[in-house]
């Protein structure tokens, strides 16, 4: 699956990927092949942070 570029989008595409399909963002990267700490890292640019304990970044 091929993620957006803009932080923004990706945080709405990520966030909606883990309340719809997955129960927690190593679920998710494995699902999807992806990377997390890509994903970590591009959502950290804009101030967001994965929080475990509700499923999300925020």
């Amino acid at each position: 699956m091929a993620l957006p570029n803009d932080p923004i989008m990706l945080l709405s595409v990520v966030n909606t990927m883990l309340r719809d399909r997955y129960n927690s963002l190593d679920a998710l990267c494995d699902g999807e092949n992806l990377a997390r700490s890509a994903i970590e890292h591009r959502l950290a640019t804009v101030g967001y942070e994965y929080m475990s304990e509700i499923n999300q970044f925020r």
